[in-house]
């Protein structure tokens, strides 16, 4: 009898569990996520190549399969850029696989140095594909959005992450124009840890009620604008 294979997202959130890429805790992460039972380190896909390769792929199966919908799901593209530094190597494998043109931001090197800028050849009015590992409120996207507008004249419409942790960001980026994929939800994550017996019912309960009360507090953060 030939042995079952997960889904192409669900190998993703096994490859992640073995890399001990998702934590359990009291974590503090960036501006917005306080002491957060669960974290997630996409960054740790660079320490395994293959998996790294075959995330890429995954990524840009799925804008294929969404560019070829009867109304397309994502507008056509003709650069791909990652949001420092987590989606950066996201963006750069992605590249290699859909042989989409990358360019990046390249950040300051110190306090006296000149601002950021767009690393690579572009041509201003093109439309980029943003990608970032991880998206929780949103924020990080809709900056880097906005900078690669103000200063490149690039056009961002469509914004591609491997784990939303469906906190609010989805609506708040339909908010500014920006249409979110994501390869995975946190929430698709921990079922299936808890399904295969990976994680006890203790740290999946706290992680999906803290989830879903961040994503209550954003809602209801929207609906008052």
């Amino acid at each position: 009898m030939p042995q079952r294979r997960d889904p192409e997202n669900l190998w993703l959130a096994r490859v992640l569990w073995d890399l001990g890429a998702i934590q359990f805790g009291d974590f503090t992460l960036g501006r917005t996520t306080l002491h957060s039972p669960v974290y997630v380190n996409l960054r740790l896909l660079t320490s395994n190549p293959r998996a790294l390769w075959r995330t890429a792929r995954v990524m840009w199966d799925t804008v294929r399969t969404l560019q070829a919908m009867a109304r397309p799901h994502i507008l056509p593209f003709q650069r791909v850029t990652g949001i420092p530094f987590g989606g950066l190597h996201l963006a750069l494998a992605f590249s290699l696989v859909s042989k989409v043109p990358l360019v990046y931001i390249h950040p300051p090197k110190g306090k006296d140095s000149a601002d950021p800028f767009l690393e690579g050849v572009y041509q201003r009015g093109e439309r980029v594909l943003l990608v970032d590992d991880l998206v929780t409120s949103g924020t990080n996207v809709i900056e880097t959005a906005a900078w690669l507008h103000i200063n490149a004249g690039l056009q961002v419409r469509d914004v591609l992450v491997l784990v939303d942790r469906n906190e609010g960001a989805r609506q708040r980026l339909k908010h500014y124009g920006l249409n979110l994929t994501s390869i995975l939800t946190l929430e698709q994550i921990l079922n299936y840890l808890m399904v295969c017996g990976k994680i006890d019912e203790e740290w999946y309960r706290r992680s999906i009620e803290y989830i879903q009360s961040r994503r209550a507090a954003a809602t209801g953060l929207q609906g008052e604008d």
